[in-house]
């Protein structure tokens, strides 16, 4: 068979595996109109389900697009000879998933952006760069983020429903209606607890005895893999990314040291660590919270370093601190979208407006009552009052 030939029986495979009816939150937000658009995520949030289920519903005529995978592209093939014979055929839309994981890519998308007249999308890790030096990407290329399964998008996957999302604006203002609203449809934690173990990634609705293995799994495929096809790391050196993702499960994110966590890893070069902390920020592994005098600068020691999202402490944590859990929850609904900052009172400043502290359905309001647009957001609250305002709602953002 020819390349084109064996790509298209490879894109049949990949149409039967990856079927999902669920239409996840980033349907509505992309406009894939562009010729050149990217899609970024952490390895396992669903990116190669969304494209196929986009090339599906594309109105385009079947024979006209192509689905790849850049891990199936043989050494001896080239891209652009692959887009160029495409192209030669009559195709106008070629999809090229997981592209971090061809060489060179960068100078391939450009030529085929100059060349040739095809809409290409493009997906890759979310640490994946668009660097300038290698075939001025940033300026032809429209890309996306996607982010894992929020609160919301998990029960609708659990209960076959229809639920709203709002703006943070929105819950802020009317969170007390909101949740008079929700409740007529669901009982919040009902599920809560499940999402905050295993409902962050959509594989989980696919072999929920495994999940937490295949997470693990998931993470060691970022470490060894997705991040050296990116950032300049020495094979020997991963072991040192293994060990940062294990220590955060015994470090509180208010009692990080660095110093400390320097000696237990075995780094003594702090610079190195910091580039390291960015590279597992960058892949979505970790979340870096800043303070907010001291800017966004790799080497600014950060004032809370955290696990992404909440599923990965009970992967790689033995036990799991609840006060955490609930940090992490409410970092993970908002950190790709607002600005997070460590402010001198409360846990998180957003978008340097609103001032919150995290905690139970006890915590006091006193430390930051006289502080304009500050909250409590509380768990174990179904309907808030006043400024305190349920941790469950934060799920629904998106």
């Amino acid at each position: 068979m020819t390349t084109l030939e064996t790509l298209r029986a490879y894109q049949e495979n990949y149409l039967k595996i990856y079927k999902q009816a669920y239409k996840r939150y980033i349907h509505d937000e992309v406009d894939f109109t562009h010729r050149l658009s990217g899609l970024l995520g952490a390895r396992g949030v669903g990116k190669s389900t969304f494209l196929l289920q986009y090339f599906e519903a594309s109105p385009i005529a079947y024979s006209k697009r192509l689905y790849i995978s850049a891990d199936a592209i043989e050494v001896t093939d080239s891209l652009f000879e692959i887009a160029y014979a495409f192209h030669r055929e009559g195709g106008e839309l070629l999809i090229i998933d997981e592209i971090h994981k061809y060489k060179g890519f960068e100078k391939e998308l450009k030529k085929i952006y100059d060349m040739l007249e095809l809409k290409v999308i493009f997906s890759g890790s979310s640490a994946l760069r668009l660097d300038n030096s290698k075939g001025d990407l940033s300026r032809r290329a429209i890309l996306y983020s996607m982010k894992g399964l929020s609160f919301r998008e998990f029960i609708e996957m659990r209960k076959g429903i229809s639920l709203p999302s709002y703006t943070l604006d929105e819950i802020f203002d009317s969170h007390i209606e909101i949740a008079h609203t929700l409740l007529k449809e669901i009982k919040p934690y009902e599920f809560f607890k499940e999402y905050l173990e295993y409902g962050f990634y959509p594989f989980y609705f696919e072999e929920r005895g495994t999940y937490l293995v295949r997470l693990q799994e998931t993470v060691n495929a970022v470490i060894e893999v997705d991040i050296p096809s990116i950032f300049p790391i020495e094979y020997e050196n991963i072991i040192n990314l293994k060990k940062l993702v294990k220590l955060l499960c015994v470090s509180k994110p208010f009692k990080i040291n660095i110093k400390e966590l320097s000696s237990k890893v075995g780094i003594k070069d702090y610079q190195t660590l910091y580039r390291y902390l960015e590279y597992l920020s960058k892949a979505k592994i970790i979340n870096l919270v800043r303070p907010k005098t001291r800017g966004d600068n790799i080497f600014t020691k950060p004032e809370k370093m955290y696990l992404s999202n909440t599923n990965l402490h009970f992967a790689y944590c033995d036990k799991q601190e609840v006060g955490t859990l609930r940090e992490v929850f409410v970092m993970s609904m908002l950190i790709d979208e607002y600005r997070l900052e460590v402010p001198g009172q409360g846990d998180f400043l957003i978008d340097d407006r609103y001032l919150v502290e995290v905690g139970g359905k006890g915590k006091s309001y006193k430390q930051i009552k006289d502080v304009q647009d500050s909250f409590i957001i509380a768990d174990d609250i179904e309907i808030g009052s006043g400024n305190k305002v349920p941790l469950w709602l934060f799920g629904f953002l998106y």
